[in-house]
């Protein structure tokens, strides 16, 4: 088992954009807007690695070898509903990859995740998960979801979220030492009601302006 990692995407534009989301009078079209443009830019990071296959191809002066990757073999899960604003943008970049979905809410009091949807493709022993989340808050949703995931024993797993704070790093990997994290902040830490601070607020709020 691989030690914990933790990969700060810390490119300006990331950040530059980050910063424009946090700030409380965005709308929620320009949030939704920045998010999308911050999940093409990450997925560049996250997808570093990926696979690729050579196959022949012609250009206009010759035949060669070129590579291109399986985006059939990879998965991008979004955890409901917030996950879903990641969505377009990592699609953008990998339109072939599949979709799955783990329905997950926080009970406000425990704040112990709860699963009411779990729907995967088939065949995820073939395919590298990356798991989506904008907010790794008290890593409780992740630790749960991830776990799930791993009963369908996927070829690797990654979790990519836009904040993290201290304590849900530390608990999901306490969990989970061997699935990375890629995220493009590391906050303070939780306040009294289990939210990032200093934050950007309920991301799932301010992506579908519920609140």
């Amino acid at each position: 088992m691989s030690l914990p990692q933790v990969h700060h995407i810390t490119h300006p534009l990331v950040q530059h954009k980050l910063t424009l989301m946090r700030e409380k009078t965005r709308s929620t079209s320009g949030f939704r807007r920045l998010l999308n443009e911050i999940s093409m830019l990450m997925a560049y990071e996250i997808t570093r690695d990926i696979g690729t296959q050579m196959i022949e191809i012609e250009t206009p002066l010759e035949k060669m070898q070129a590579p291109v990757i399986d985006g059939k073999k990879t998965v991008f899960v979004s955890i409901l509903r917030a996950g879903n604003g990641f969505l377009d943008g990592m699609l953008n970049v990998v339109p072939g990859a599949r979709v799955g979905h783990v329905g997950l809410y926080r009970d406000p009091k425990t704040l112990v995740a709860v699963e009411y949807y779990f729907k995967m493709p088939s065949d995820m022993h073939e395919r590298d998960v990356i798991v989506l989340d904008p907010m790794l808050a008290t890593g409780n949703s992740a630790v749960a979801a991830v776990e799930r995931l791993k009963e369908t024993n996927p070829k690797s797993i990654r979790f990519v979220c836009l904040l993290a704070a201290p304590e849900g790093l530390k608990n999901f990997h306490g969990s989970h030492p061997d699935v990375p994290v890629y995220t493009a902040a590391i906050d303070r830490g939780l306040d009294e009601h289990g939210y990032i601070v200093p934050g950007l607020g309920d991301a799932g709020d301010r992506i579908f302006g519920t609140k």
